[in-house]
Order: structure tokens, then sequence, then C-alpha cells
């Protein structure tokens, strides 16, 4: 962890929190479908902003958690939140995003509601400049680093849960930082092994999921066709969003299979993941590149995910969409269109 990174954490998280004093009802949003990252940043602000200014904050987003990790987490560290769509926004006189940013198209604040603070590592979107506060930075690897950071340089002592859930958000997106973290992640990492709960990590990474998640992972594994190196794979309908990343992270490890593209529809949008095991094909740049004039997208080296709003409803169709994201990621990739293999043979 640099110092010219933690001064940066210092004195920004200085004058925000100097900022927040006495400002009233605080609110935190993250975009829809909440990874562990997003949750510890929200909780990590959330303790900041308590500890420093003796202010309440409120959590919130506009869908769900629903991958079994998460709710497990959720429920054992007590993590406590809101659904957008209960809330009142003119009741906050402050509102801030972590790990999402204004017009991503993963969040659901309406795109005319003014942003006071934006926290994120994925690269930096326009409209987040109009923002007050910005604390962008895309070369680390989870937005709980930067929080982790501010707390660090704060002198705030971390409580175990906290400390649990800011570690499972490092290891988690960095993949035991095997792929898009820096030295700042790393730093994190180590200084908080010693102070998490392995009880709760261990309940967190070993959960139980219903039949149901199973089927889904086999339609998955029935559908992936494989063109070159590259994987793709379609569940059309799902029950939640986050198994489409979920099944992409586990099909990379397929020998010869360089990048993956899932593709699933939920609520009637598209919803798009893109993995990769070389950085060199910047996941996130691909992937706006084949969702372009569809919806929206962006990403990491390694990772990225997408929206296609509206997406089809008829098999026939999706199929359609998804023929042309292969065509177009085929072109990108400079590779000829060939009939695809199927994983596993019927």
């Amino acid at each position: 962890m640099s110092d010219c990174n933690l001064n940066h954490s210092a004195d920004f998280s200085t004058r925000l929190v100097e900022w927040l004093r006495g400002k009233g009802p605080i609110l935190i949003v993250t975009h829809d479908y909440p990874d562990p990252d997003a949750l510890a940043a929200a909780c990590a602000l959330q303790h900041l902003i308590l500890v420093k200014t003796n202010q309440e904050a409120t959590i919130a987003f506009g869908g769900a958690v629903n991958r079994s990790e998460n709710r497990v987490m959720v429920r054992e560290l007590e993590i406590r939140f809101v659904s957008l769509a209960e809330i009142d926004l003119k009741t906050f006189n402050v509102i801030c995003m972590v790990d999402t940013q204004p017009g991503t198209g993963n969040n659901s604040l309406p795109s005319d509601c003014p942003i006071d603070l934006v926290i994120d590592h994925h690269p930096l979107q326009g409209l987040t400049e109009a923002s007050r506060w910005v604390d962008v930075r895309p070369d680390y690897g989870a937005s709980a680093t930067i929080l982790f950071e501010y707390l660090k340089t704060q002198g705030g002592k971390l409580a175990t849960k906290l400390a649990t859930i800011l570690f499972y958000a490092i290891a988690s997106e960095t993949q035991n930082l095997g792929r898009d973290w820096n030295r700042a992640d790393r730093e994190a990492y180590l200084s908080l092994v010693p102070l998490s709960n392995n009880r709760i990590l261990h309940e967190i990474t070993r959960p139980k999921s219903p039949r149901a998640y199973f089927s889904c992972f086999a339609s998955g594994l029935r559908n992936a066709r494989i063109y070159h190196d590259l994987l793709v794979f379609n569940l059309y309908d799902i029950e939640y969003p986050e198994i489409v990343a979920e099944i992409a992270d586990f099909l990379l490890q397929i020998e010869g299979v360089k990048i993956i593209l899932g593709i699933g529809r939920y609520g009637g949008e598209g919803v798009l993941s893109m993995r990769t095991s070389s950085p060199d094909l910047h996941a996130g740049k691909l992937i706006q590149s084949i969702v372009a004039g569809l919806g929206t997208a962006g990403g990491h080296g390694m990772t990225a995910g997408g929206q296609i709003r509206p997406m089809p409803a008829s098999l026939a169709d999706q199929q359609a969409v998804e023929k042309r994201l292969v065509e177009r990621l085929l072109d990108q990739l400079k590779l000829l269109w060939v009939e695809p293999e199927t994983l596993i043979a019927n």
C-alpha cells in the first residue's frame, strides 16, 4: 500500500468527514444486486460516517441479495439495508454511491438524481464528474480496499464483523489476489486476515443452495458452445441475475478456454457477464464494444458485466441476440466464424 495512496485516502476521507458533519439524513446506494464488495464498501462507509460524525446512514439498492454466499454473509454479519422502492429520496440530504456510478445502468437511482459522493473501483463514467465528491480508482481490485484505507487512516478500530466483510469482499472480488489486484488490495487483504472470523468465512464459502440453483448450472453446461478459445452460454430466463457471473467464473476453469461470455434474461432485461484468463484482452472494453447500441456495460481487465434493455421474451429472439453478440465478439477478437462445439455431448 503506497504512501501516495494512503495520503490520498487520508486527505480525501478527512475532508469528506468534515463536509458530512451535521448534514442530516444520508443514503448509501449500491448496484441493484450487490456483491460482497458493494455490501462491504457500503457498510464501511456507513461505519465511518457513524464513528466520525455520529450520524446514521441508510444502505439501499433496487434489487435483492440472491446468491447463497451473499445471503449467508448478510445474515451472519447482520447487514441492514432497505429497498430503494420503499424510500423517498427527497428525505435524504446526502446521497452516496459505492461500487457503482451514475449512468452505468446497474443501479436504480433516477437519472436526474443529484449524487454527492461516488466511491468506486470501476472506470470513471462521464456523469460521475458532476458529483461533489469523487474517488474512483480503476487500478484497485475492490471498492472495499478504498474504504479500508479510509478507516485505516482515520484511526478507527475495526470490529470483527466489519473486518470479516471487508476481507471477504477483497478475497472474492480478486479471487484471493488472483485477478485484477494491486499492492493496496494485497496490503488490505493481509491486514484483515487476523481480524476476521474464520467460522463466519467458512459459513459464507460453504453455503447450502436450492435444487433450482443446480438446475440452472446444468442448463448453462448444456447450452455452452465453444468457438475457438471463446465459450458462450445462455441461461435464457433466470431466477436471479448473479447466477450468470457465478457460472462464468466456474467455466473459466475449462482447458483451452480463455474467454467466457454468459447471457441470461431477468426482469425483461438481458444480463451479461464476461470473464477472461488474460488481462491483455481487457474484458471491460470488449463487452462495451459488443453491446454498443443494445445496452450498457463496463468492467476491468479480466471481469466485466453488462445489461441489454430490453431483452426479448421469445426463445428465438433471445437466440438472435446471442448470435449478434457472438458475431461482434469474434470480430473484436479477430477470429473467424466457426460452427461451435458443444461443451457436453447430448
